[in-house]
């Protein structure tokens, strides 16, 4: 009896709605990402698994990508989340695309680039640490929460300079003791997530937040906050990303460049993973952005990470569950949307409803994504069923849509923001 009343709680807790902040989303799967390479390693090492570094280096910045356009938390300091911080997080993600899609060209740059982030970074973000009169100084005085903080920052901080030098220097170092150093960054970051969710919980954002930011000028509006929302953050980096991949798969259908596959799906796990954990947004729809939910999305992502570590294992899995997901999501979505209105057409209304232009906008590019998601699905679920040559005009259309999807809501958002609210006088 007391079994089945545990099990029972234990999966009401299970449903319950997380609390889990955007940063600690991307700190938990960075760190899954870290201690996996550093388990996988090991193997890597003795010969027994293969390794692919350019998509391995290119997660890592697209990781760092959306800590930087949702946030403005760059790897050298917290910046005011302006337009030029956010394209350049666009274009640090567009070269980790380009890394895990076409082995080869950038391995140098994304190897030289992830080391710079790493070392300079923690160089930076330790002595920032350490200086300010706001963070290490008043923290180690003020709880003991901040004390723990203080400490996995400073962890995190020294193994992330070590790493960079490691990157930057290849061969200095056997690749068992790589390993350690990456499982022990790993921990790190898991510990420092730990302690930003509790002091989330504990003191409000504006008394842990440090933004100096006071030397940029408004006057200039490149450098202005700029409102986009994290759901917009993220339609960005999914349009980029597919119309990154449909225009270069023009080229690798035709042979002419090289393509890795796990680096695709790979990344797409991974950003699939990021939508379900920080704001409970499914391929089938949105939903509560429960714990249960988010233990899907840690599984999905170390998917993801693992088959850009290792290519060749995963591939026609997560190509099958992707594909799958792609046509289920594009289904039930159409579904859910068609049968209000068939149900309307059957049984009218006694008063016509007033939908407004931009919301039949929305509806009319939400039906035709929907549409493509179920062609893109069932490319990956059955290849050679839709001509190659069409599936790169497919991806690329479902990327544009997404732009467009994502200037619609944001109109939408400014729409609302701009209509006084109802009081109800009761």
């Amino acid at each position: 009896m007391t079994s089945n009343t545990e099990q029972k709680q234990s999966y009401i807790k299970m449903r319950e709605e997380s609390d889990l902040s955007l940063e600690v989303v991307i700190l938990l799967i960075l760190g899954v990402f870290m201690f996996l390479f550093g388990l996988l390693l090991f193997k890597i090492h003795t010969g027994e698994l293969p390794y692919a570094p350019d998509s391995t280096y290119g997660l890592f910045l697209i990781i760092v990508s959306f800590q930087i356009i949702t946030m403005g938390k760059t790897p050298f300091g917290d910046l005011r989340r302006s337009w030029a911080i956010i394209i350049t997080g666009i274009c640090t993600a567009i070269i980790g695309m380009v890394a895990c899609f076409i082995p080869g060209t950038l391995t140098e740059l994304v190897r030289i680039l992830v080391g710079v982030i790493l070392f300079v970074g923690g160089i930076s973000l330790l002595l920032q640490l350490l200086l300010s009169e706001k963070k290490a100084k008043t923290w180690m005085k003020t709880s003991r929460i901040l004390q723990h903080l203080t400490i996995a920052c400073v962890l995190v901080y020294g193994v992330a300079i070590i790493l960079g030098l490691l990157t930057l220097l290849p061969g200095i170092t056997t690749n068992p003791e790589t390993a350690v150093l990456l499982i022990i960054y790993g921990i790190s970051i898991f510990y420092l997530a730990g302690c930003i969710q509790k002091v989330g919980r504990v003191y409000p954002p504006e008394e842990t937040l440090e933004l100096n930011n006071s030397d940029l000028k408004d006057s200039f509006r490149f450098f202005k906050d700029a409102s986009l929302s994290l759901s917009l953050a993220v339609l960005i980096m999914l349009g980029v990303l597919l119309t990154l991949l449909g225009a270069l798969l023009f080229p690798i259908n035709q042979g002419t460049i090289p393509f890795s596959p796990d680096g695709e799906l790979g990344l797409l796990m991974v950003i699939m993973a990021i939508q379900m954990t920080s704001l409970g947004e499914t391929p089938m729809g949105g939903y509560k952005r429960s714990w249960l939910l988010v233990i899907i999305g840690i599984v999905f992502a170390t998917l993801g990470a693992f088959s850009c570590i290792v290519p060749g294992i995963l591939t026609n899995m997560l190509q099958t569950l992707l594909g799958a997901l792609n046509i289920l999501g594009g289904t039930i979505l159409l579904l859910k949307r068609f049968i209000p209105i068939l149900r309307e057409i059957r049984h009218p209304p006694s008063e016509p409803v007033m939908v407004p232009p931009i919301v039949k906008k929305m509806m009319v590019t939400q039906t035709v994504l929907n549409f493509v998601a179920i062609a893109f699905g069932l490319s990956m679920l059955i290849p050679g069923f839709i001509p190659s040559m069409l599936v790169p005009g497919i991806v690329i259309i479902n990327g544009l849509l997404l732009f467009v999807l994502g200037y619609i809501l944001h109109k939408i958002n400014q729409i609302e923001e701009r209509t006084p609210a109802t009081v109800n006088p009761s």
